[in-house]
């Protein structure tokens, strides 16, 4: 099968689009299946025999905030690049668009679109990838999360009403998708909880949306073996400086431990800029107690789980969770909260707590740092986990599935319009042929 999967970003160390990108091509090629990834900046890492289509933008967050709004006329001389840049001057997320706009041309062109048995778009979900599908090839979508509920979790952490009004701005965009999302018919999502809220949010049948866990690397995440596991490291990851990941609730809990003992958290990220916990380590004073590492390649993600003693994922809302996973394959003991799909990731193999509750953080984490056989049994039984329940083998072969069943719906419907257009014979012989006026022009 000839594969082509959009992406409007795919940032390859942290963030699930491209790390979904990268795994999910991958594991689609050793199966046998042609996959070219056609993809936004920044742009993903790719094994061999896997063709990247780089489709340049502005990629304006890449640039300091101050240079954003100064951009040379030359650049701004085809509509997504304006689009793109007019969005950020006014505060809205235009990736989203301005990437399908790009993408259907590319597709449109030279009936390149025909070149492909399936087109799998990751979450795009703009207005172009209904004039996408209208080029005759089938479209799947995958929808990790809603993004009505980082909007709604953020909107709820707004300290003022213009704050409010810039977030609304901001996700303006989760409308149209809602929009496009009751227009397509095959939707792929990582866990059961996820499929219930898009079912809620975007109006779906249940049965068009197919539950497919994402995989786990085991060959790149392992303990390393390398590197001794350190006493009172506590890890987390936060690849976005939101209020969906609870970075809150745990630098509370780290304060209030810091009081009863030794405690170092590193948190895999950088902070943001006036983000979601600014000055917040500061008002707690637990500077000196805390790390961030920056964004950081795969191989040093590796080594700071095996260096941890607990890895927490204190988020109020996950899709899936990759992270609670990828620590599970380095044998490292988790602390999740119970919020959205991470009880289907982390199952008895780690210790649930409910989201939102610094106490219950403090509570988890003091008991697993005071008992080190219990963290060697769940260490362990989070490995048996992964292997048996997130490979990418598996998520690409059920992928495969959804593609097939896709091709054979998008069959069906052309030879139902080809038997209802074809001419019928009047009864003195006389030939009538229909108008095909009416169709799309592309």
């Amino acid at each position: 099968m000839r594969v082509c999967l959009l992406s409007y970003r795919s940032y390859p160390y942290s963030g699930g689009q491209g790390i979904y990108v990268k795994h999910l091509s991958r594991s689609l090629r050793d199966l046998g299946h042609e996959v070219d990834v056609v993809s936004g900046p920044p742009y993903p890492e790719l094994d061999d025999g896997i063709r990247l289509i780089k489709l340049p933008s502005l990629d304006l967050y890449s640039l300091p905030q101050s240079k954003r709004f100064f951009i040379s006329p030359r650049k701004l001389g085809s509509l997504p690049n304006l689009i793109e840049w007019l969005g950020v001057c006014a505060g809205f997320f235009t990736e989203p668009s301005t990437f399908g706009i790009r993408a259907y041309k590319f597709l449109r062109e030279q009936s390149r679109c025909h070149n492909y048995d399936v087109i799998h778009d990751n979450q795009s979900l703009s207005h172009s990838i209904l004039k996408i599908r209208d080029l005759g090839v089938p479209v799947v979508a995958t929808i990790h999360h809603p993004i009505t509920i980082d909007r709604d979790l953020a909107l709820q952490a707004a300290r003022s009403l213009w704050q409010k009004w810039g977030i609304q701005r901001w996700y303006s965009f989760v409308n149209t998708q809602i929009k496009v999302a009751e227009r397509l018919s095959h939707f792929i999502t990582g866990s059961e909880n996820s499929r219930r809220e898009i079912v809620d949010t975007f109006h779906i049948p249940e049965s068009n949306i197919r539950v497919i866990y994402d995989g786990v690397d085991v060959g790149t995440f392992a303990p390393d073996n390398t590197v001794q596991r350190m006493e009172n490291r506590i890890l987390t990851v936060n690849s976005g400086d939101i209020p969906l990941k609870g970075l809150k609730y745990l630098l509370e809990a780290v304060a209030i431990i810091k009081a009863q003992r030794k405690i170092e958290l590193v948190i895999v990220g950088k902070p943001m800029k006036n983000g979601y916990t600014e000055g917040l380590i500061e008002s707690l004073g637990i500077g000196d107690c805390v790390t961030y590492t920056g964004k950081i390649p795969v191989r040093e993600l590796v080594r700071q789980y095996s260096l941890a003693t607990i890895v927490v994922v204190p988020s109020v809302y996950e899709g899936f969770g990759l992270p609670a996973a990828e620590a599970m394959a380095c044998g490292t003991p988790v602390v999740s909260t119970t919020a959205g799909a991470l009880p289907e990731i982390v199952g008895d193999a780690g210790i649930l707590v409910p989201p939102a509750s610094t106490e219950a953080l403090v509570r988890a984490i003091t008991a697993l740092l005071d008992a080190p056989h219990r963290r060697r049994q769940l260490g362990e039984a989070g490995q048996q986990r992964v292997r048996q329940m997130f490979n990418w083998h598996d998520t690409a072969r059920q992928t495969v599935e959804v593609y097939e069943e896709a091709v054979r719906c998008s069959h069906g419907a052309k030879r139902s319009v080809l038997v209802a257009d074809m001419p019928s014979r009047q009864p003195n012989g006389d030939r009538l042929t229909k108008s095909f006026s009416g169709a799309v022009e592309t």
